[in-house]
């Protein structure tokens, strides 16, 4: 998933925080863009590391261990020094909130000063130019300030940037709200085109004055001054409580307790990974809500009772996140209002390429129809062999099939109808493979290399590059910088999610400021008996997320608001989403796997199995994700208030197809409601067409070459937003896009033809 950035109208993962359109619910995305995956949770070249190595992991340090996973992959340094220097990663608690002040007080000194400028003197350099670079200076410095939130071991350095967020968010209402800037801009752009200049900017200037307009517009700042103040007031409450709300999601740090028998099923390597201690004359052992710890539970544990418990305190674990997501509902429909929009939805959506929110709803009425008769049919052969093994077990059966019989049964399927074990699979992803793996197929596809840096970062842990041109010689070649961080600790970001610290942009004189991309994710760590393995579902979500690192890394704009993802968010996933095919061909499976043992490549015919189950019970998969769209806009369509915990319980049972049992408050889970994707989920199955089509249509003929590689890099991750999303998918495919090998993808060829 992408967290959204704060320049406005963010892309794909990024975390949207442009402190011009801060208070609107934009908060620190919650890293489910796996939820677009298959399955639940969440890829490329085979770089080998000795066995004995991969031993020694076991007792070493998850420092050391990246420091394995990395040896063979970088290419040898160059000792080229980067025009650009690191950032440094030393920040105390106590400088935080006055480095913030600081940073607030000289930008609105800044603001007063264009405010003050009479409007014969408003031109392009004076008012949007100099708009552009204190709004690139002001994220330069309070984004990486704000990140610490999600990735720093220290809590009070997490609560100090937590509240630095606050007084940005709060200023980003104020600065967002200003009519003199207002002004300022609508002044520039009279002048503009009165003398003649607007047709000699370039159509990324035009873009630039074109949105800038547009940000004031849909403000609000064309009401009288009541309405303004009002707005000012409420989005600065809807502000706080979107981050309150994210906040909730880093400090959860719930355990639930389960004894061995009720483990019975979960793998070994799983249990151990769990905190072993004594409860009474019974040894217990207590898992996180972690996804390497519970997902396995879902998948399987034998007893329908620990399914069921461990799925009921997952979708309740954030209970406390229930209010708050009401009362950001409520917040919402009123601003809507007030802008005179009719919805929330058709607000947000004006500026997406579905333009409203009826869109939206015609497009999961139409997926959810050519889903169910395929869901129902998955459905009915899960409930058949639910149906037989309680037979077999001898448990009662009441002829239902509950969510939490999902994942287990889905696995059962597989296993029985593919002969495919999804732990046998995971032997071949060792992290210290597919991870190395992943870069060096995309530094060969896009003509990049990866150097490691001994750089300051805000956890040892953590891995920090250098990215340059494939064959660069000197400085110029230097493209940015990259940091991952890999595996789960206590008080981080729990999901996968690439956070685009600082996006690239040209300077006046020319010079270029490049772009920094961290990508954050919990994979799982090595147990006494095996080294860190990766599930099947773990590597596509690695091989997405880089597809974000790189749209943050390869683009390539003269204004920093349009850098890399900051496109029309219902296009922002359709990149990393494309990507995703890579691991499913044949030969990249073969290239990223190597066994941890016997260090051998999947076989052919564990590979044909594997890229079978990708669709296998697609209509169950795909209807879940209709649920959670539907959730989204019908509360972002709704006139009034109403029981959020019934609407997503009785939602699910009658677009999923599953009974959910005892109504759980699963919306205080559902990150992606407060985190920029409001009325805007959808946006993961509706960008699938856009990926489909891209991939069937340039990379499905041979994925690995460069050449194509390089057409991706042009025509798509350099534009960034500078130019309509439409327009770069017509320059990359020579034509208009459409939906064939998308709805090819889910039903088959026969299947289209009938839909």
């Amino acid at each position: 998933m992408l967290v959204c950035g704060r320049r406005p109208q963010p892309s794909l993962g990024l975390i949207l925080r442009h402190k011009k359109a801060l208070g609107w619910g934009s908060t620190i995305a919650a890293g489910l863009l796996a939820a677009s995956l298959r399955s639940a949770g969440h890829g490329e070249f085979r770089a080998v590391t000795p066995f004995c190595a991969i031993k020694q992991i076991q007792t070493r340090s998850l420092a050391t261990v990246s420091s394995l996973i990395f040896a063979s992959t970088t290419s040898p340094s160059m000792s080229i020094k980067p025009p650009q220097p690191a950032p440094t990663w030393d920040h105390r608690p106590d400088e935080i909130g006055s480095l913030i002040n600081q940073l607030i007080e000289k930008d609105r000194l800044l603001m007063d000063k264009i405010a003050a400028l009479p409007a014969a003197e408003c031109t392009f350099e004076s008012v949007f130019l100099a708009l552009s670079k204190a709004e690139t200076d002001f994220d330069a410095v309070a984004e990486p300030l704000s990140f610490y939130q999600n990735v720093s071991a220290d809590k009070v350095l997490r609560d100090a940037s937590n509240e630095a967020e606050v007084l940005v968010r709060d200023y980003g209402v104020e600065s967002s709200m200003r009519i003199d800037i207002y002004q300022a801009k609508v002044a520039a752009e009279k002048n503009l085109k009165e003398s003649g200049q607007w047709e000699k900017l370039s159509a990324e200037e035009k873009r630039l004055v074109e949105r800038m307009i547009l940000d004031g517009t849909r403000a609000g700042l064309a009401l009288p001054e009541e309405k303004r103040n009002q707005l000012t007031k409420i989005k600065k409450e809807l502000s706080q409580l979107c981050l309150e709300f994210s906040k909730n999601f880093n400090e959860e740090d719930q355990r639930i307790t389960f004894t061995a028998k009720q483990l019975d099923g979960v793998p070994k390597d799983v249990i151990s990974g769990y905190t072993k201690r004594s409860e009474g004359s019974e040894e217990v052992y207590d898992a996180t809500f972690k996804t390497p710890d519970i997902f396995p539970i879902f998948k399987f544990a034998k007893d329908p009772e620990t399914r069921r418990k461990a799925f009921e305190g997952y979708e309740s674990r954030l209970e406390v996140n229930v209010p708050l997501l009401s009362k950001a509902l409520s917040i919402r429909r009123q601003l809507a209002g007030i802008l005179g929009y009719k919805t929330w939805a058709d607000y947000v959506t004006e500026v997406k390429m579905i333009k409203n929110g009826k869109g939206v709803i015609d497009f999961l009425d139409d997926l959810e129809q050519k889903l169910r008769p395929v869901g129902i049919k998955d459905r009915d052969t899960l409930l058949a062999m639910k149906k037989k093994e309680h037979e077999e077990l001898g448990l009662p059966f009441d002829g239902e099939f509950y969510i939490w019989d999902y994942r287990y049964y889905d696995r059962k399927f597989i296993e029985s109808s593919l002969d495919l074990d999804d732990m046998v699979v995971k032997e071949y992803f060792p992290v210290t493979v597919v991870v190395p793996t992943i870069l060096g197929i995309y530094q060969n596809l896009l003509g990049v290399r990866f150097e490691e840096i001994n750089g300051t970062t805000w956890h040892p842990e953590v891995q920090q590059f250098s990215v340059w041109e494939k064959d660069s010689k000197d400085e110029s070649g230097f493209i940015g910088y990259c940091y991952l961080d890999l595996y789960p600790r206590s008080g981080k970001y729990s999901h996968a999610a690439v956070w685009p610290l600082l996006p690239g942009y040209d300077h006046r004189d020319g010079k270029r400021s490049y772009p920094i991309a961290a990508m954050v994710a919990n994979l799982a760590k090595p147990t006494p008996d095996k080294p860190a393995l990766m599930r099947h579902d773990d590597v596509v979500t690695f091989f997405h997320e880089m597809g974000h690192v790189f749209h943050g890394l390869l683009s390539h704009t003269k204004f920093s608001r349009f850098h890399g993802t900051s496109v029309a968010r219902d296009f922002v996933e359709a990149p990393s989403q494309m990507l995703e095919n890579w691991c499913w061909e044949p030969k990249v499976l073969e290239k990223m796997s190597s066994h941890f043992e016997t260090k051998k490549p999947l076989s052919p015919e564990l590979i044909t199995k594997l890229v079978k189950s990708r669709y296998v019970n697609v209509g169950l998969f795909y209807l879940r994700q209709v649920f959670f769209a539907k959730f989204d806009i019908q509360v972002h369509t709704s006139s009034e208030d109403q029981d959020y915990t019934a609407l997503w319980n009785s939602l699910r049972e009658s677009i999923s197809l599953v009974k959910s049992g005892k109504p759980a408050p699963g919306q205080g889970t559902f990150g992606h409601i407060t985190g920029g994707y409001d009325a805007g989920y959808y946006g993961y199955t509706y960008s699938l067409v856009f990926a489909a089509d891209m991939y069937a249509t340039v990379f499905k003929a041979d994925p690995l070459d460069p050449a194509r590689g390089q057409r991706y890099r042009e025509k798509i991750l350099m534009p960034g937003g500078s130019r309509e999303e439409l327009d770069s998918l017509k320059d990359f495919l020579g034509r208009e896009p459409n939906s064939k090998a998308f709805l090819n993808e889910l039903f088959g060829s026969q299947g289209t033809a009938n839909l």
